[in-house]
């Protein structure tokens, strides 16, 4: 079965007992999501099976991210790499560098929970970016030959089609659009069911218009999907959704190659601009649909305002 954890490093982003590095704790948080820094870079998939394996892979890519400077440590003589070495993360975690060594290149693939909060700490992993760090090490169960088609809950189809002024839509497992109510699609047309938000931020240029911030819209579509497959990257769509998009966009491989994530839920301020409405600044929130692997997003405005009275000229139309 393929992988798609391969991606050749571009701006990126572990013994068996732990010694605590005196002053870890002090240094700042960097965001498991798109908010961390971006920098330059190229390269591209091949589609190629990584042998460092999930795990492997995202404490190569987080280790990239962090300068010597970010913790603490003196920068000495030119770097070839970027970020970290793998030595200094060792350090930093209380580890042995060969333990280490062995956990990035996959020759090590299930740490303790011990030697995993070290490694958190040690790449001032967030909340988010620690939760998957976790999960990556943990073994992963057999998966079935096929998921079941994703099917939004009834309940939930109801709740969400009576919420006149109120834009919402479900996506599934890839960011695939299940449902969606009227002024969801009235306000954006990637909303409509069917359609995969990946596919639509990346490759579709109509919605750079959509959206004024599309740069974090990018980076946060991208830090979900990690989110949401976990350390199952071999499941053959996610293969396929990401092949496609490294082939069609080197803003997806630049992010992708980042592995950064972010939680399945949460909130936030969206700003659209509407062809016909003008400029929309709508609150957001994200929850999980108990039991099944979807995402329930809706959008409200501020009431009173002008984005609510935009709101309500959709609902009538």
């Amino acid at each position: 079965m393929r992988s798609v954890i391969a991606v050749p490093s571009l701006d990126h982003a572990y013994p068996d007992t732990v010694t605590q590095t005196a002053g870890a704790s002090r240094f700042p948080v960097f965001p498991g999501s798109g908010r961390t820094r971006l920098g330059g870079g190229s390269g591209s998939y091949d589609g190629r099976v990584s042998t460092a394996g999930p795990l492997g892979e995202y404490l190569r890519a987080r280790r990239e991210l962090i300068g010597p400077g970010d913790v603490g440590l003196p920068a000495h003589g030119r770097r070839r790499v970027p970020g970290l070495r793998r030595e200094e993360a060792a350090l930093l975690a209380g580890i042995s560098a060969d333990y280490y060594l062995r956990l990035e290149q996959g020759r090590d693939r299930h740490p303790s929970t011990q030697v995993v909060e070290a490694l958190a700490r040690a790449l001032m992993l967030d909340a988010d970016a620690a939760a998957h760090l976790h999960g990556l090490a943990r073994p992963v169960p057999a998966r079935r030959a096929a998921r079941p088609a994703e099917r939004v809950p009834v309940g939930i189809r109801q709740l969400v089609g009576s919420w006149a002024e109120t834009p919402a839509f479900v996506h599934g497992r890839h960011l695939d659009v299940l449902f969606a109510n009227p002024v969801a699609t009235a306000l954006a047309p990637i909303f409509t069911p069917g359609v995969n938000l990946l596919r639509a931020v990346f490759l579709d240029p109509s919605v750079s218009a959509l959206y004024p911030a599309l740069t974090a819209v990018a980076a946060n579509a991208v830090a979900g999907l990690r989110a949401q497959v976990g350390p199952e990257v071999d499941d053959p769509r996610l293969v396929e959704l990401v092949e496609e998009l490294t082939a069609g966009s080197e803003r997806f491989r630049r992010l992708w190659a980042r592995h950064d994530v972010t939680a399945r839920a949460g909130g936030g301020v969206r700003v659209f601009q509407h062809p016909e409405l003008g400029e929309l600044a709508l609150r957001y929130e994200k929850l999980t649909i108990s039991g099944t692997t979807q995402s329930l997003v809706v959008y409200h405005a501020e009431p009173g305002s002008p984005s609510a009275r935009s709101l309500a000229r959709l609902a009538r139309r």
